[in-house]
């Protein structure tokens, strides 16, 4: 059941992806991956290895990700922007043979030591990286293309960086069950079901799991059409919605606010969108009037985190109920637990605890924190709090474990301490999260 089969039974000439301008249609995309396919063949790339992308939202990352899957590899998303050194210690943590690079992620690979990653064999340049010792990604698909690897259903996929439930960041393993499993479940939302004439905006970063499951995956599996942004700014996304006709608008709390407040922005501008979705952290109800009086769109809202391929709730379906995160998509088990683990009230608080085909099989070569997170009888314990109200509606309430959520972005507090204890005037430092308007959280020492 390799994940990678989703782009082979569309029409070949529907438009796949549209990146930086230039349109692929499906047909154009099965070549180029399949020749890519081949370049990792060339290479001895095996089945369970593991290839880093380091990359933004581009057609590179997703004709990697896709070869990848299809030679039966593991993906290791990467953020291009962090620094150098979280870039290695996650390269090192994950084991990676292989890492493609786009100009993006050029700078912090380039500082890298790689005599201290013995078991990083190659490095791929996507071009405009000026990399030294790499493998040009041209070179790679200038190749003979490789057939689709058979691979198992519990066979890894992805390993997806994460600070879960607790903890410095470490590597949720997600298999391709877990990952076909998420796109069976957004498919299964009649009322927001994607069709090949979608157009989908690929804003959300490939390298986290809303981009990656929810936005890719699904798109691709729908014969639609991707639409990848490198970047964020306001003007331009209400540009392309015209210009491209994008019908679903998918983005954190951030994006919703700035299109809102945008001057030139109104209901016209925005008229091709059939669904808004927000997720990654918390929409404030302002936020959600504002989209709805100044772009006329009424905002769905979800819940998903690393560890459930991005699926767990949504408002999709129902009446909109702002503030709420809607509820459990089918195929996925939700309870509200105590201290004890026993089951709560309707209307008491208690940690959200999931199950599903989607839930993730444990973080990578990390026993402790697997079973920290997951129950013997394999519930997932999140660490978020939540009431439910009478018609099955979660509303987060606070988390149990000690993260900080940055614009959908997870912040360990451990983490920003230590480095403020690097400073040689810093004796002691304490981070918390405090409420933001526009970020949902921002870290304060």
């Amino acid at each position: 059941m390799n994940l990678a089969l989703m782009i082979e039974e569309v029409a070949p000439d529907r438009t796949a992806l549209i990146s930086r301008g230039q349109g692929t249609t499906y047909g154009e995309l099965v070549d180029q991956v399949g020749r890519l396919r081949g370049g990792f063949e060339a290479l001895g790339l095996e089945a369970g290895d593991r290839l880093a992308i380091v990359c933004a939202n581009n057609r590179h990352f997703v004709a990697t990700y896709l070869a990848a899957l299809g030679r039966g590899l593991v993906v290791v998303p990467l953020n291009p922007a962090s620094p150098s050194p979280e870039v290695a210690d996650q390269l090192g943590r994950s084991m990676a043979r292989a890492c493609v690079v786009g100009p993006a992620g050029a700078g912090s690979v380039a500082d890298i030591d790689r005599s201290t990653l013995p078991e990083l064999e190659f490095v791929i340049d996507c071009g405009g990286t000026e990399l030294t010792n790499a493998v040009a990604v041209d070179v790679l698909m200038d190749t003979a293309p490789a057939p689709i690897a058979e691979v198992a259903p519990d066979d890894l996929a992805a390993l997806m960086f994460t600070s879960g439930t607790a903890g410095a960041p470490k590597a949720a393993m997600l298999t391709h069950r877990n990952l076909a499993a998420s796109v069976v479940q957004l498919d299964g939302l009649s009322s927001g079901r994607l069709t090949p004439d979608d157009v989908m905006y690929g804003l959300l970063p490939f390298f986290h799991i809303f981009g990656l499951s929810a936005v890719l995956n699904y798109t691709l599996s729908a014969g639609a059409t991707l639409l990848a942004a490198e970047r964020f700014d306001p003007a331009t996304v209400a540009q392309d919605v015209g210009t491209f006709g994008v019908t679903i608008l998918p983005g954190p709390p951030t994006m919703w606010a700035a299109l809102a407040a945008l001057p030139s922005a109104d209901a016209a501008s925005f008229a091709s969108i059939r669904l808004g979705v927000s997720g990654a952290s918390a929409l404030s109800e302002a936020t959600f009037a504002a989209a709805r009086d100044n772009l006329g769109i009424e905002i769905i809202e979800g819940y998903g985190l690393t560890e459930s391929s991005a699926t767990v709730t949504s408002t999709i379906g129902g009446p909109p109920r702002p503030g709420s995160i809607g509820r459990p998509f089918e195929g996925v088990s939700v309870r509200l637990v105590d201290d004890d683990g026993d089951d709560v009230l309707v209307g008491d608080r208690g940690e959200i605890w999931l199950q599903g085909a989607n839930v993730f099989s444990g973080y990578w070569n990390d026993l402790e924190a697997t079973d920290a997170a997951l129950t013997s009888d394999g519930w997932l314990r999140t660490g978020d709090m939540a009431v439910v109200d009478d018609d099955g509606y979660l509303y987060l309430v606070d988390r149990s474990k000690d993260l900080i959520i940055v614009s959908g972005f997870n912040v360990f507090p451990a983490e920003v301490e230590a480095v403020l204890e690097r400073h040689p005037a810093i004796e002691r430092a304490g981070v918390i999260g405090v409420a933001h308007p526009y970020t949902g959280e921002a870290v304060k020492a």
